[in-house]
């Protein structure tokens, strides 16, 4: 990200400077414990969440899960559960922190051309992890403990590049402290050879992590002043990859370019990612494009519905989804974005047979399951609406507005501490200060029996947990 938030870099700051009256200091090397780790990350995973926008769709997740386990498949057993998560971000990014958790941003996705790219970036931050890089170099630091070892994290990270923003996170003790969390040159060179070993474990093209740190090293990317953090972080670029050239030249290993069937899947989250999140001027202009391409038309129009749905061309909308689905019949995301749009134009009869043919074939696709449970309920089938709305929250527990629809429908039902309470969970999830104060205000004098203290406390642990970083 370009820069934290101007009150987060004053909370940053604030946990800083107290944190050593706080907690005990780590002062060695080897008081970095696997523990320490595990609660360095789970933190910075929350401040995380707490400031900025993740990526919540079912295709997008299952993709980027699969990416993650082809690699783990093939190193060693860890001591750490795994997660990636994608940032909502047009910045080429991608970092990982203690604790095994990795966090990619939508602008490297779309800014690659195949899936072992990706790949190569992931296996990549995977070493950095796995080798401790990053805990080594926090035990190098004085006096230093987990709540500011987050802080730092966040200076190192999420400060931004080539501007005055990774000085500001933090005021110039932090910024310089964070200074130390970059990667050194033997850090990288280390990460750039585990990387090329999983990858090539894996079955990717060796190429895949090359070509990766090209495209970031682009001149769109340099020759600004918002210099991306993946540069910024990871010194040497040039140099890297003349030595990963080298390297995979002495292999002696055929080197083989990614077919368009092996990257089917990775364009069609690159649709959705562009589609939904990047500039529509450019999306627009890229789908138009590669509508003219026979091998690409299906996902240019699926790419093309979502963009005119986004700039309320409703119209275009309706005809590309309509293309979509002539191109590619049955595909069961084609049917649930078409659901999804007849829906919320107001054509429930076309969505309900297109959303009843997307949940069939994919039961965990929590997004279809949304809007079939929003169907449900506006007929007046209760019962079954709140059973999948059920089923969306266990799949999707910080999903806003699930959490706002089921609440709603609660509330019809008189159940009235359930359905506050879920009120409260939206406007947590929607990282909203006010409104989860005053939510919880009303929801903590409603409890009736046992089972509702439990759903409180359950409740005020996660709103803690965030609040920290409001």
């Amino acid at each position: 990200m370009n820069a934290l938030p101007r009150w987060l870099h004053f909370s940053l700051l604030f946990s800083l400077l107290l944190a050593p009256l706080l907690f005990p200091p780590v002062r060695a090397r080897a008081e970095i414990t696997l523990a320490d780790e595990l609660e360095m990350g789970r933190r910075f995973n929350q401040l995380l969440r707490a400031s900025t926008t993740m990526v919540q769709d079912p295709e997008i997740a299952d993709y980027t899960e699969y990416l993650l386990r082809r690699l783990l498949a093939h190193i060693p057993p860890q001591p750490f559960r795994f997660s990636l998560s994608l940032v909502r971000d047009d910045t080429p990014n991608a970092f990982a922190v203690p604790g095994g958790y990795i966090f990619l941003h939508t602008g490297l996705v779309l800014a690659m051309r195949h899936e072992s790219e990706v790949a190569g970036v992931l296996a990549h931050e995977l070493a950095h992890i796995t080798q401790r890089h990053i805990a080594r170099r926090i035990a190098q630091a004085q006096r230093i403990n987990i709540l500011s070892a987050v802080g730092l994290l966040a200076g190192a990270f999420l400060g931004g590049g080539g501007d005055a923003s990774s000085a500001a996170v933090m005021g110039s003790l932090a910024a310089g402290q964070s200074a130390m969390l970059n990667y050194s040159r033997v850090d990288e060179t280390e990460a750039d050879q585990m990387g090329v070993a999983s990858l090539s474990a894996a079955g990717y093209p060796l190429e895949g992590m090359i070509e990766a740190f090209r495209i970031i090293q682009r001149p769109q990317w340099v020759s600004g002043s918002d210099i991306p953090a993946y540069l910024s972080t990871h010194p040497a670029t040039s140099e890297r990859i003349t030595e990963l050239t080298a390297r995979l030249h002495s292999l002696k290993k055929a080197v083989l370019t990614p077919s368009p069937e092996e990257d089917k899947r990775f364009m069609l989250v690159q649709t959705l990612i562009r589609g939904r999140y990047s500039s529509p001027e450019n999306a627009l202009r890229f789908f138009e494009e590669q509508r003219n391409k026979r091998e690409h038309r299906a996902m240019a129009y699926l790419g093309l519905g979502l963009v005119y749905e986004r700039m309320n061309r409703v119209g275009e909308a309706d005809a590309a989804f309509k293309s979509a689905l002539e191109e590619n019949p049955g595909h069961q995301l084609f049917l649930r974005e078409a659901g999804r749009f007849n829906y919320l134009k107001g054509d429930k009869t076309a969505a309900i047979l297109l959303l009843q043919q997307a949940t069939a074939q994919n039961p965990g696709d929590y997004a279809a399951l949304f809007y079939y449970a929003r169907l449900l309920d506006d007929s007046g089938q209760t019962e079954q609406a709140l059973e999948y709305y059920r089923q969306v929250l266990r799949y999707q527990p910080e999903d806003v507005e699930a959490h706002y629809r089921y609440a709603i429908l609660l509330g019809r039902e008189h159940r009235a501490f359930q359905a506050r309470l879920h009120l409260a969970y939206s406007a947590l999830y929607e990282n909203n200060p006010i409104k989860t104060e005053q939510q919880y205000k009303r929801l903590k004098n409603m409890p009736q029996d046992d089972k509702d203290q439990e759903d409180l406390s359950i409740f005020e642990k996660r709103y803690a947990d965030r609040r920290a970083y409001w």
